[in-house]
């Protein structure tokens, strides 16, 4: 089964190999400033993901030195981030799912960042939670 998405306006529409299962939460300084909030994205290998239009409205914007931010250039949706840093990392696409068109069946896996998260909100459950320093061991950074 696959997934479809779009940015907000419709002009950048993409397509996953597979419905994500999972999301997670992103509390780092960047993920804050780039959706106003918690980032909540799900991982997909680069091979699963499929721009199928508007590819040309696609901005990218080099947010550090492990990671990009793709972008509509016409409405401003963030649609995705990917880890650009050599690594096991490399090239996985973190899909915001506010621009899925079905987030069906999908539950929180984890949280990175966690020692960054504002205290006004939390999320309840018990999925994997990371700090700073413990996703940047993870990925090498």
């Amino acid at each position: 089964m696959t997934s479809t998405g779009s940015c907000l306006c419709g002009s950048v529409t993409y397509r996953i190999d597979h419905a994500p299962e999972t999301a997670h939460a992103c509390h780092c300084g960047h993920c804050q400033k780039w959706s106003g909030g918690v980032n909540l994205s799900t991982e997909v290998p680069e091979a699963a993901f499929h721009i199928t239009g508007g590819a040309e409205h696609l901005g990218t914007y080099k947010s550090s030195d492990w990671a990009e931010r793709c972008f509509c250039k016409n409405c401003g949706s963030s649609i995705f981030s990917r880890m650009t840093a050599e690594g096991p990392h490399q090239g996985l696409h973190y899909i915001c799912i506010g621009t899925l068109d079905s987030t069906e069946g999908l539950r929180l896996g984890d949280e990175i960042f966690i020692d960054r998260k504002p205290a006004c909100y939390g999320f309840e459950g018990t999925h994997k939670r990371l700090t700073e320093a413990e996703f940047f061991a993870m990925v090498g950074g």
